[in-house]
């Protein structure tokens, strides 16, 4: 049965007095004192002789800990010791699988080691992916033989990351210095805001916060940002409408569309485009069935660009079925299209 907490601690505190050369062959009475003392102070006995027992049994036996350790009684020195010189729970091996799942867990935080956000835990991903020989840059003898990580670029903006972290705990308001991409004299513009949430969508990282100007919540793409300024002296509170859990459940990306209301959008596709959505779901609301011989995907979302987009990329693989306005947006787009083709 896998240990709690309380056991994990009194385990290496235990292992901590085995290895003790300045008092060594503890009893049971001393190790149930070093744990009473580090885990509740002197106030009273929470943990008795018999937890002791059990806690040592568990070190020596317990499956699930993987510690086996070589723990027995010393008659003449009438304590404990660990039989093998220099044993500590702190030394045991990792099998196969624990060191799968933390090269998996490793390669993965070392794609974003270069955002500042994360610098701070540079240091110990350096130390993990040392030890495990993984780092972005393997030889040929190391793990990318076997597997190759989607490296993950450097994400423009993040450098803003950290301040307005800073600003959406505190609840400070702030400035910023914003060029929209539509802007062709490239000019940033000041917008005051009050930061609510920071979102990644398809390794851009986006601000979402309520314009007290404008008196509604906007989207700022952070690679946009040119400055963040923040006022410590103004705190706001969060509008009552925002809930940062439900705030995207209806969208299929980055946008959503103010009070708008979600819509059922139904197409039919070809089998093989039904696979890949029922492997990877394109939205929670995600159905799939099938109506007279055909497969027909609905989903519960606002039509939004990224909607609209995603359904003109497949066009050769679905037809729209509802709404009407998005089967014709979909087909202006299309029509769209091939005249630019022609022209070209």
């Amino acid at each position: 049965m896998p240990a709690n907490k309380y056991a994990l601690l009194r385990y290496r505190i235990i292992d901590r007095c085995l290895t003790n050369p300045g008092k060594p062959f503890p009893t049971k009475e001393d190790l149930r004192q070093a744990c009473e003392e580090a885990l509740y102070g002197s106030d009273g006995e929470h943990i008795s002789i018999s937890t002791v027992e059990k806690d040592l049994w568990a070190m020596r036996n317990e499956a699930d800990l993987g510690y086996y350790a070589p723990i027995e009684y010393h008659r003449d020195e009438r304590g404990y010791h660990y039989t093998e010189e220099g044993y500590s729970i702190n030394d045991v091996q990792l099998n196969d699988d624990d060191l799968d799942a933390i090269r998996f867990a490793t390669n993965t935080l070392i794609q974003f080691r270069d955002l500042p956000i994360f610098q701070q835990f540079d240091q110990a991903l350096g130390k993990i992916a040392d030890r495990l020989t993984v780092s972005p840059n393997l030889d040929g003898d190391g793990v990318d033989e076997f597997i190759q990580f989607e490296s993950t670029p450097h994400a423009a903006g993040s450098e803003h990351l950290a301040p307005l972290l800073q600003a959406i705990r505190a609840r400070h308001s702030i400035t910023l210095g914003y060029t929209k991409f539509k802007d062709a004299s490239d000019q940033a513009t000041a917008y005051n805001l009050h930061p609510y949430l920071l979102k990644e969508y398809r390794n851009r990282w986006y601000l979402v916060g309520w314009d007290p100007s404008k008196k509604h919540i906007r989207t700022f793409g952070c690679d946009r940002i040119s400055r963040v300024a923040i006022d410590e002296t103004d705190r706001f509170q969060v509008h009552s409408t925002f809930e940062a859990h439900h705030y995207f459940q209806h969208a299929l990306g980055i946008t959503v569309l103010g009070n708008g209301q979600p819509e059922t959008v139904e197409f039919e596709c070809d089998p093989l485009l039904a696979k890949y959505l029922i492997s990877q779901p394109l939205h929670h609301s995600q159905k799939v069935n099938e109506q007279d011989g055909h497969l027909v995907v609905s989903l519960n979302v606002m039509p939004t660009f990224e909607l609209l987009q995603w359904l003109q990329a497949h066009a050769s693989e679905l037809t729209v079925l509802t709404p009407e306005h998005i089967q014709a947006s979909v087909i202006q787009k299309l029509e769209s299209a091939l005249q630019r083709q022609k022209r070209g």
